[in-house]
């Protein structure tokens, strides 16, 4: 061994050590038998539909998997093990979405108060929609400004303002910044950065 540095002794000895006591633990590569198929039968989700989502909560944007039953009727909601940002974990928020969903106490209609009442009326999604719109409509007219003091186009309306929601994935929140830019709109936030 004239030839051997004490760098290569080294690396040597470390090298046979480790492979001395990898043998030694008891390693078996056979495979073994999963029991979880056959403990899937008497899951309330075994026959379920799963779709991804994301949690409504906060800014995270954690992934969650929502289980239905044949008639669409959410039965389970757990965390997402391949969801990029929360690997399946959830807190205690998150855990909790199913009760979204599933809640007798869940508002099922459209509710409206009109300004200064201190009542609550139930409308209906059509009244709600046509309001909203006629509601954003009014204050884009109002606050539009088709050219600035230098003459330039601009066709913005500083009347209307938007934080994007965290709750939207990166799709809906394109297509959800293009309308606002469509109406006009420069005061484009998200919830994610305040």
């Amino acid at each position: 061994m004239s030839g051997v540095t004490r760098r290569d002794f080294l690396k040597m000895s470390a090298v046979a050590a480790a492979g001395f006591t990898l043998s030694h633990l008891g390693f078996d590569l056979t495979p073994i038998r999963a029991y979880a198929a056959e403990l899937r039968r008497d899951l309330r989700i075994k026959d379920a539909k799963e779709t991804p989502t994301i949690c409504c909560y906060c800014s995270v944007g954690c992934g969650i998997l929502v289980a239905t039953d044949a008639k669409g009727k959410v039965i389970n909601a757990e965390g997402d093990p391949d969801h990029p940002i929360s690997e399946g974990a959830l807190c205690a928020k998150g855990a909790s979405s199913y009760q979204i969903a599933v809640n007798e106490n869940r508002l099922t209609k459209v509710r409206y108060r009109a300004p200064y009442s201190d009542t609550w009326k139930e409308v209906s999604w059509d009244w709600a929609l046509d309001k909203i719109a006629r509601n954003i409509k009014k204050s884009r007219d109002k606050s539009f400004t088709e050219k600035n003091a230098d003459g330039k186009v601009v066709n913005r309306t500083n009347g209307i303002a938007s934080v994007g929601s965290a709750a939207m994935d990166n799709e809906e929140c394109w297509l959800y910044q293009k309308m606002l830019r469509a109406l006009g709109l420069v005061y484009i936030e998200h919830q994610a950065r305040i």
